[in-house]
């Protein structure tokens, strides 16, 4: 497949140390000889090596940086083409100068994503691949990156490579019970083997999906809301939780106005963490906007932790607000330990039955690790499964698992119900076709673009 010659900054823009500017094309290292003066000519040096010198614009013989550019040549690249990067100091306006110079003399602006897709139309990786590069990116914890790097090694595809293959050979089988109708026992041994291995298929699909809710709350986070009436020690949470203050915390009610979010590593679990203005019956223009963005946020929320006052008795707009929460995944937190206690706690655990109950003092940093340790038990069963499982993350690998899940089931339903065999061939060649979206095989162009179009710039 012919492609142009892309180029982007591949590092973050802003002030750093060094910047990148990447072409990946069969004019990249053209264009790079256009624009380096160094000890040779980039389409003399060997391949995979890093080579000193400057950038120049040929137009005036201006010297404009000092760099050193790798060079890369097909097929041995990211994206099988010759690539070359240019590494330069990091300031926004010298790394901005050679970027439009590049495209100048040739280059055009490379689109979101669009060297990973490059990799991927060339064969390189397949689309779970390319989508776990993005995962990698934007993983939050050590785990996070873990899986992402597992799909990226390929293990996700692997699998789901090997399912197909041996849909393809219950497919060959199907053909010749079709070819050859006339002989019973050809059909009885077929038949035995479509469900055999049929069901062997489905049990790997249900192996797959069982990972999917640890994976996506990996990849993803678990939205976590903490909820109270105001000034039960809501913000003082979310500043232990993420050891930092980001939250104002003052004695006055309603100083939370608005839903704060901030990413925090629990044991291994990647928490969106949510603290929300205090929901409370207001005339307060302002708060009252962040009591119903408070509410939206726990209708979506996959976790609540629900704060109450130890200082005071328990509310009616305690009790109220637990209604609203208590068939949620609920952690109930009585703060403030550190003061003389009001809260009749025996009233509290009656009220909220087998609904886990943790005591804490923000002030005093008690409970917290309780804490860290309920919300890992309450999604992971105590602990976070082995790194080296082959999880699935992705909302879209989740979902077409479970088509082909379903899919295949109708396969063995109709086979056990003695439905002809071209029949069934045609649930099976389904199911085959939904585990190639999840791979690339049978994946639309509009999908490949929509996919690609969500990742960052230069990547």
């Amino acid at each position: 497949m012919d492609f142009d010659t892309i180029t982007s900054i591949s590092t973050p823009m802003g002030e750093g140390a060094i910047g990148i500017v990447r072409l990946s094309g069969p004019q990249a290292i053209g264009i790079g000889d256009k624009l380096y003066k160094g000890k040779k000519k980039l389409s003399e040096v060997n391949t995979h090596t890093i080579n000193y010198g400057h950038i120049t614009d040929p137009e005036t013989n201006e010297i404009v940086e000092e760099v050193m550019i790798s060079v890369l040549r097909a097929p041995k690249t990211f994206t099988r083409e010759d690539i070359i990067e240019i590494n330069c100091h990091g300031g926004i306006l010298t790394i901005n100068r050679i970027l439009e110079l590049t495209m100048t003399y040739g280059a055009r602006m490379a689109e979101p994503g669009e060297y990973t897709k490059r990799a991927f139309l060339n064969g390189r990786i397949d689309l779970s691949q390319a989508e776990a590069v993005m995962d990698f990116i934007r993983s939050k914890t050590d785990r996070a990156s873990k899986i992402a790097m597992n799909q990226i090694e390929g293990r996700l595809s692997d699998l789901i490579k090997r399912q197909r293959q041996s849909i393809l050979e219950i497919l060959a089988q199907v053909e010749v019970n079709i070819d050859y109708p006339e002989y019973d026992d050809v059909e009885d041994a077929t038949t035995k083997f479509l469900l055999e291995q049929s069901k062997n298929i489905k049990e790997e699909i249900n192996r797959l999906l069982d990972t999917g809710a640890q994976g996506k709350i990996m990849r993803e986070g678990l939205s976590t809301v903490i909820v109270g009436r105001p000034n039960v020690g809501k913000s003082s949470m979310l500043n232990n939780l993420i050891q930092d203050n980001k939250a104002i915390v003052t004695e006055m009610a309603g100083t939370t106005r608005d839903v704060l979010e901030e990413y925090v590593n629990v044991r291994g679990v990647p928490l969106k963490l949510v603290d929300t203005a205090g929901i409370r019956d207001t005339e307060d223009i302002v708060e009252k906007i962040g009591v119903e963005r408070s509410r939206k946020a726990l209708s979506e929320a996959d976790l609540i932790l629900f704060v109450l006052n130890n200082n005071e008795p328990l509310t009616e707009d305690d009790q109220t607000l637990f209604e609203v929460i208590k068939n949620e995944d609920v952690i109930v937190i009585i703060n403030k330990t550190d003061l003389e206690q009001r809260l009749d706690v025996k009233e509290v655990k009656e009220m909220i039955g087998d609904i886990p109950l943790i005591q804490t003092s923000m002030l005093k940093q008690e409970g917290i690790d309780e804490l860290e340790l309920q919300i890992r038990d309450l999604f992971f069963g105590g602990e976070v499964q082995n790194q080296d499982m082959t999880y699935v993350s992705n909302s879209r690998h989740i979902s077409l698992l479970k088509q082909a899940r379903h899919s295949i089931q109708d396969a063995i339903d109709a086979a056990e119900s003695g439905v002809p065999m071209d029949m069934v061939q045609i649930d099976l060649t389904h199911t085959w076709e939904i585990l190639g979206e999840i791979i690339g095989e049978s994946a639309s162009d509009e999908l490949i673009d929509q996919l690609f179009s969500q990742f960052c710039l230069g990547k």
